[in-house]
């Protein structure tokens, strides 16, 4: 999808996401103090937000000025700073700033956009600063439910470990690559059904 698609999407009074963080987010980084952060196709701001809220400085990135300018008034709701950015994430650099964590969530892009988004991400890690990556897995297309249905857009924790190791500094370290289960509600009598993604963390040495 490209960014008018998206913005059409984010069109609606309501957030597409809900407005809570990413229900992976807040134990992958529990450990760590505040400090930079940022987020890769940051959608409608809601993990942003939800960082800034706990003392953050967020810098957020996506190509979707609705998705934005719905993070800039989620923010203002909860009277805190971050930092929007409107750009695409496959072929921004940022500047010269790293930092101390980059989230990157359910970003489904095909392999060259992928690998270059995910060297972007390693190499604005500061030293010991943490990246953290989920998305729906490949395995997810036959033995989940939901998320894309092109295989081309589905990584597995393989696919993204190879991406940062090639992208990103040589002291980079892998800590977890995996997969991981999402309980899913069906809108039918089946109930809860899991979803399959890959979950990536990974730390600068």
């Amino acid at each position: 999808m490209d960014a008018n698609e998206w913005d059409h999407r984010y069109d609606t009074a309501a957030y597409v996401w809900h407005t809570e963080p990413n229900q992976f987010l807040p134990a992958l980084i529990d450990d760590l103090a505040p400090g930079r952060a940022l987020d890769l196709a940051c959608g409608e701001g809601r993990n942003a937000v939800w960082l800034a809220r706990r003392g953050w400085s967020v810098t957020a990135v996506d190509f979707s000025e609705v998705g934005i300018e719905k993070g800039r008034r989620l923010a203002a709701e909860s009277d805190v700073d971050v930092e929007w950015v409107v750009a695409d994430i496959t072929t921004w650099t940022g500047r010269s700033e790293t930092y101390d964590l980059v989230i990157i969530f359910y970003v489904q892009l095909p392999a060259d956009e992928r690998a270059a988004m995910l060297g972007t991400a390693a190499t604005a890690l500061a030293p010991g600063g943490r990246f953290v990556m989920v998305a729906h897995d490949l395995s997810n297309l036959d033995d989940g439910i939901g998320g894309p249905q092109d295989p081309t857009v589905l990584p597995t924790p393989e696919l993204i470990r190879v991406d940062l190791m090639s992208g990103g500094p040589a002291d980079l370290v892998i800590d977890r690559a995996e997969l991981i289960s999402r309980a899913v509600e069906t809108e039918t009598d089946d109930g809860t059904k899991q979803a399959i993604d890959c979950l990536v963390v990974a730390h600068r040495g």
